[in-house]
């Protein structure tokens, strides 16, 4: 056993940069990864748990406490996968660090040559006797999946019955059953389709053969949803649709083209046709924004509240209707019918043909034949459609009940909802073994969520896409229904390969996984030696109403199972909301409204819970993504009351830079993973002076390592908390001289101001580090808070990235989990909306990390608002150079002013950055002032004219062309002292590369004369 005194590796040292370039790498992979067995949001990447969890099993060889054979059994399994060379303590910590960050990679996940040496080395440690992890937040499982890769006992646990049902299937079904489960699921899977295909095949006929048609297969029906035209003499059906294109790729370029048919009598018409463009230009934008229908034939846009009510009176207008003849009348409309051809590569695109609309019908009359035989049958059981209702509206992330969906049902199409109900009746009544038709039911959701009426046609991949590509249900106008029993994304049989896939590649022992409240774990007393978790944030995610999505269809394949209902309310037919720890208020527990209080509440006993079930000898991970410092205070400060001692922690990126929100919002490229200990009972009280002091050594020397590693910014800050706790947190109490007793949020605003102080020594210097207002030889405040601004939105994803980080605005964040086809993402409403806000000019933060910035280093944030920066609903903007022209050179703008510099000033122009030139020139007689005569002490400024403001004056004449001028400018200021150069290097290496402002002040620094 480890001894309690000795450190694991996890608190003192970690391979950030590889761990995250692996984590960040496995957002792209498909086969095998359990994260294509079923959807979860938020899901923990592998190769990030797995490193943790190895660095919090594993003790650090340079502590004495380290027991000898563990680091003997170290020396001689480490050479095998390439480390432990050298015979130090020091070497064989390297060692074990590579390993750790070499078994990170996915592709060694299941190499059995790392896979021996993990559990070996996790056997040295602990002994025969495995520890036991325990996720109270288990989630999609990626933990206490990576426990079981590495020989432990796991324990993972979730309130939600979507959540347990995974878990399930994922730690005991699949490892009890071992890889020829994956042969039994493929086999099941078959067969299943087999039988559906029996009873759907009439459902989506294949085209004609030749010489009628190609003889093609259909694979996906594009589908609009539609409205009327409300203008006078029009009334046309306008087809929502947001974009007209269908193939994108470089050489096979397909799209639709519209005309208008016109007939004396009735509305007008839009006939549709595929075309092969050849530029972009000749196909048309869409024909909704924001909610806003344009009409194809008059031109009247129809406002948003227009084309909610009449979506709404079609319940969300996802089915075509028909008159009695079978005539399409209205509803949604079939644009594109997309097909394979035999012996032809690609995809091919065709219109629809009445057989299209003729399947559509048939499949309508075959669920009301349904609904009608259970309501004949007195309503027994459950309704073969999902009739359970979708969260109230105002409900985060959902939009579609102002379209009139208020049913599950609703967000499917009848032809949908028939395959789905099919397929369910088909999985229930199978003969499989009880682990297989879990597994089948994996398959069932995948389904499900590539065939709803709010999934997408991937132009750029020109496939389907999933109903979730953010963790959202917003609404789509146009939309695509896959074909479940083809062999294409979305069907039936890719699905079960999946699950297969996974199956075959997992090799480890079985856990046990429980439906639980996190808040009352069912685990005894210090019966735990690793207790890691994700836990949800504030209200990031509603995952038990997104949930509801696949739990309405495991329900019906899998009627009356216990795992599948809300064990704390017998009358609610969906996931439980009341327990769930998510912050939202249009919900209330025991009386009191979830709102950010009862959300902390909750996290601070779930924080006592994990405390008690540790032994005193075990190590805690907690994984903190939140955005705000506010929320971070609170979580942590959760954690110290619940008797915990924070001993470092790190900062691994987990998410691509081109996701959605790394482009219009400030959230982390990193997911900090807080290390904590079970604080001992007999913990002193702590000085507050003793505090103070040792703080600045903590936090530098962290900051120096982590940005050894590549982090940066507002990570960087956030990683600095962790170790910066373990000063405070090891005390039971930490007092000041007089007796009083500091508080958290006391002691982490001086974490703050010497994490500030220490980022502005590193870009501007010591002066700028120590100053306060007026302190003689420091750069003013404005020039210190850019600083600090930039220094702050700095990601450590973000290097090398353009213009992306102008969009950069504060959200609640949970990243969107790894799809088996993730969309690119693509315009809703709910997306446009929050882009058109999130595209404000300027750099953006979050106010409140702003505030935590400025407040220990004197800054006045009011002070410098309208003319450094602006502050606009929670987020802090800092002014683009280009919103300084009027401050700095008054109505007459930089054009008049480098005339002026360059000329002498004529009489009515006052150049706000330059009025005592005005005043100090005398024009001699006959004229011009050459810039020798001008001199340097001319072009000087006024006291309220700063470093900053002089900078910015000649990034504006470099922007508008103004060489003379500049080089006037830059060679007084060389003579005047050197703060000007100072500061525009320190920016120039602060600004994001690609940005407008360092192209400036990159080219303004080419003018300086070396």
């Amino acid at each position: 056993m480890i001894p309690r005194q000795c450190k694991r590796l996890a608190e003192v040292d970690f391979p950030i940069a590889a761990v995250s370039r692996h984590a960040v790498r496995e957002k792209s992979i498909r086969h095998g990864h359990p994260s294509t067995l079923h959807l979860w949001w938020a899901r923990r990447p592998l190769a990030s748990s797995r490193a943790v969890l190895l660095a919090l099993l594993l003790p650090d060889p340079c502590d004495p406490h380290c027991p000898g054979a563990f680091k003997e059994a170290a020396s001689k399994l480490l050479p095998s996968v390439g480390g432990g060379k050298g015979k130090s303590d020091t070497d064989l910590r390297c060692g074990l660090l590579k390993f750790i960050a070499d078994f990170a990679n996915w592709d060694n996940a299941a190499n059995s040559t790392f896979l021996n040496v993990g559990r070996s080395l996790v056997t040295a440690a602990h002994g025969e006797e495995p520890p036991l992890v325990v996720d109270p937040f288990a989630g999609g499982g990626s933990i206490p999946l990576e426990a079981l890769r590495l020989g432990c006992e796991a324990f993972a646990s979730d309130l939600n019955p979507v959540a347990c049902l995974i878990l399930k299937v994922m730690l005991e079904d699949i490892p009890r059953h071992g890889p020829e489960l994956a042969g039994e699921l493929r086999e099941a899977g078959a067969e299943i389709k087999r039988r559906a295909e029996r009873e759907l095949a009439d459902l989506y006929p294949a085209d004609p053969p030749p010489p009628d048609s190609g003889g093609a297969t259909p694979i996906a029906y594009l589908w609009a949803r539609t409205v009327r035209c409300e203008a006078p003499d029009c009334g046309a059906e306008i087809p929502l649709m947001r974009s007209f294109w269908l193939c994108k790729k470089a050489k096979r370029k397909r799209a639709l083209r519209h005309s208008v048919e016109r007939v004396d009598g009735v509305p007008p018409k839009v006939l549709f046709e595929v075309f092969d463009p050849k530029t972009e230009r000749e196909v048309r934008g869409g024909t909704v924004t924001r909610a806003k229908a344009t009409c194809l034939c008059c031109g009247a846009v129809l406002p948003p509240e227009r084309v909610r009510l009449q979506l709404a009176a079609q319940r969300g207008g996802a089915d075509a209707k028909f008159d009695a003849d079978g005539t399409r009348i209205g509803g949604a409309r079939m644009t594109v019918v997309v097909t394979l051809r035999p012996n032809k590569k690609g995809r091919h695109y065709r219109l629809p043909s009445d057989a299209d609309y003729a399947a559509v019908r048939q499949a309508q009359t075959r669920v009301s034949s349904l609904l009608e035989e259970w309501e004949r049958g007195g309503k027994q059981g459950l309704c073969p459609v999902p009739d359970e209702p979708l969260p109230p509206i105002g409900t985060l992330g959902f939009r579609v009940q102002r379209y009139g969906m208020l049913q599950w049902g609703d967000l499917f199409t009848a032809r949908q909802k028939l395959a789905l109900v099919t397929i369910s009746n088909l999985i229930r009544n199978s003969s499989s073994d009880e682990a297989v038709a879990a597994g089948i039911r994996m398959a069932l959701s995948k389904v499900a969520d590539f065939n709803s009426a709010i999934a997408r046609w991937a132009v750029p991949r020109e496939t389907s896409a999933a109903t979730f590509g953010r963790q959202a249900l917003p609404m789509v106008w146009d939309f695509c229904e896959t074909c479940p029993i083809g062999g294409s994304t979305g069907s039936l049989e890719g699905a079960a390969a999946y699950g297969s896939a996974f199956a075959r590649n997992f090799s480890g022992k079985s856990g046990q996984a429980q439906q639980s409240d996190a808040t009352d774990h069912p685990l005894p007393n210090e019966a735990v030696g690793v207790w890691f978790t994700d836990p949800p944030y504030y209200d990031a995610v509603p995952y038990s109403d997104l949930s509801d999505f696949f739990l309405v269809w495991l329900k019906r394949s899998l009627p009356n199972h216990s795992i599948l209902s809300d064990p704390f309310d017998q009358e609610n037919p969906l996931s439980p909301k009341t327990a769930e720890i998510v912050q939202d208020e249009v919900k209330s527990s025991a009386g009191h409204p979830k709102d950010r209080e009862w959300f902390e509440d909750s996290m601070a006993r779930v924080f006592s819970e994990g405390r008690r079930v540790l032994m005193e000898e075990g190590v805690g991970s907690v994984v903190f993504a939140h955005k705000t410092t506010e929320g971070w205070e609170a979580l942590l400060s959760g954690m110290i009351r619940g008797g915990w001692t924070i001993t470092g922690s790190w900062p691994i990126a987990t998410e691509r830079g081109g996701r959605l929100r790394a482009r219009d919002s400030a959230a982390l490229a990193t997911s900090v993973h807080i290390i904590c200990r079970p604080r001992s009972e007999n913990a002193p009280i702590g000085e507050w002076g003793d505090v103070l002091r040792e703080l600045p050594l903590r936090v530098a020397d962290w900051m120096e390592h982590l940005q050894g590693e590549g982090v940066r910014g507002a990570d960087l800050v956030f990683a600095c908390i962790g170790p910066a706790l373990e000063v405070f947190s090891r005390y039971r109490a930490v007092e000041t001289a007089e007796g009083r007793q500091v508080g958290l949020p006391e002691y982490l605003e001086k974490v703050w101001e010497v994490v500030g102080r220490a980022a502005l020594e590193q870009v501007l210097g010591t002066a700028e580090a120590s100053a306060r207002n007026g302190m003689a030889g420091a750069l003013e405040e404005d020039s210190r808070l850019t600083a600090l601004f930039l220094w702050a939105l700095q990601g450590t994803q973000e290097q090398g990235r353009t213009d992306q980080a102008y969009d950069r605005q504060p959200t609640k964040d949970a990243d969107s989990a790894v799809r088996d086809a993730p969309a690119s993402p693509e315009p809703d409403e709910e997306r446009e909306e929050a882009v058109a806000k999130a595209t404000a000019k300027g750099f953006q933060l979050p106010f409140d990390v702003v505030r935590r910035f400025s407040q220990p280093m004197g800054i006045d944030l009011d002070h410098w608002t309208g003319r450094v920066i602006a502050q606009e609903k929670g987020v802090v903007r800092l002014l683009p150079v280009a919103e300084r022209a009027k401050e700095l050179f008054g109505e007459d703008s930089a054009a008049s002013a480098a005339d002026w510099i360059e000329t002498g000033p004529n009489e009515g122009q006052q150049a706000a950055l330059f009025p005592e030139l005005v005043e100090q020139w005398q024009a001699p007689p006959g004229g011009r002032v050459g810039v020798a005569q001008l001199g340097a002490d001319a072009v000087r400024h006024p006291p309220g004219v700063t470093a900053l403001d002089r900078v910015h004056a000649a990034m504006l004449l470099q922007s508008g062309g103004h060489a003379n001028a500049l080089r006037t400018l830059i060679l007084a200021e060389q003579e005047r002292a050197p703060d000007f150069l100072r500061l525009s290097n320190a920016l120039s290496a602060l600004y994001p590369r690609g940005s407008r402002e360092k192209r400036l002040l990159d080219a303004m620094l080419l003018a300086v004369p070396r």
